[in-house]
């Protein structure tokens, strides 16, 4: 009991720790320094990730619409939070006269405050997910992933459509909204979310979920409302992957719905799998490593004459996809398996090595 006490000690003082180095990056790396870049990013894709993990690790439900319900939560979060003032300039091929003849740009004319509009961005993630989710919930393992996938598609198709310029800008860029300064904000946000998707994983909701994947004959054999819990696991997860569109939009600095495609669902879902499909701990470290990487430390790969005749612009995305199937191939489970990360762990893990090294010199 003194040792797990001590060991949780430890791993909170570990956090502490990151939340101090990230506030030293936070004062003293100027935001357009690439180091900064890849912090802002890997807090964003950290808690996509985990929301997706949620769905597909440990609930069992194969979903490719995350792409999808990050849209919806980058355009709400942008539409809420353009300034009036701006608005004409923002929506320039969507303009409409009022009554008393003032030039008014776009549908909404009113602005909501940052933190109301992230979360609004979430609630209307959670139900499209909820509208959604009612009839693809029925659906099993690829045909659930083939409609989640559709709908992201027709998703991205409709912020396009003309018809809907007033509201999404057509195909045109939305700007001009606030954005977060800095790398701690972005942090304090995926954390927090975070956080709340480890307390309900660790609450008799995330022992259904992990029981509906394990097999769902005995979980609805045991009382578990497959349906109910489905669906609260595909609204929650949607929810902060809403939240994280928001975040993605901050980061990006203007949104429009062409980098939302089957390509990024692909990304975030290969993190997944990095870290290990049951692990947020292990979705949160592949975040980072992942986005340092492939936009920080194989950069230089893209640079002519490092190798004579071999490097060149674009050589780095051949090399990291090699990368990428070698931690593949000799991790099966991913980084962390279906394990989290924590001091007592590592202790464990240390002392088991010793006593084998002992046992093997005798």
């Amino acid at each position: 009991m003194k040792n797990k006490r001590k060991y949780t000690w430890l791993d909170i003082g570990i956090i502490v720790l990151l939340f101090v180095l990230v506030f030293a990056a936070d004062r003293f790396l100027p935001s357009y320094d690439i180091k900064a870049k890849v912090l802002q990013k890997g807090a964003v894709f950290a808690l996509i990730a985990v929301s997706m993990n949620l769905l597909n690790g440990f609930t069992g439900l194969f979903s490719l619409g995350q792409a999808g319900f990050m849209l919806l939560g980058a355009y709400t979060y942008a539409i809420f939070t353009i300034p009036v003032a701006d608005r004409v300039s923002v929506y320039k091929y969507y303009t409409t006269t009022a009554a008393d003849g003032t030039t008014l740009g776009g549908l909404v004319q009113f602005t909501l405050p940052v933190f109301v509009a992230i979360l609004l961005a979430g609630a209307v993630a959670a139900l499209f997910a909820f509208l959604i989710g009612l009839p693809v919930l029925r659906l099993k393992s690829d045909y659930l992933a083939i409609a989640t996938l559709g709908f992201a598609e027709i998703l991205r198709a409709l912020c396009q459509w003309k018809g809907l310029g007033v509201l999404t800008n057509g195909s045109n860029q939305l700007r001009m909204y606030p954005t977060f300064k800095g790398i701690m904000p972005y942090f304090l946000v995926s954390a927090v979310c975070i956080a709340i998707i480890a307390l309900l994983i660790h609450s008799t909701y995330g022992r259904a979920f992990k029981a509906i994947r394990d097999d769902e004959v005995a979980a609805e054999a045991m009382g578990i409302n497959l349906t109910k819990h489905k669906m609260i696991s595909f609204v929650t997860s949607s929810f902060f992957a809403g939240i994280g569109g928001a975040l993605f939009a901050m980061y990006q600095n203007t949104i429009q719905a062409k980098p939302f495609t089957t390509t990024l669902t692909y990304e975030i879902l290969l993190i997944v799998v990095i870290g290990g499909i049951g692990s947020l701990s292990g979705s949160v470290i592949a975040s980072f490593l992942y986005i340092a990487c492939s936009e920080w430390w194989m950069r230089f790969l893209d640079t002519d004459g490092v190798i004579p005749g071999v490097t060149r612009n674009g050589f780095r995305l051949v090399v990291f996809s090699a990368v990428i199937m070698v931690i593949v191939l000799f991790f099966r489970r991913g980084i962390m398996g279906d394990k989290e990360f924590s001091t007592a762990r590592i202790a464990r893990f240390a002392a088991s090595h010793k006593k084998n090294k002992k046992e093997a010199a005798k």
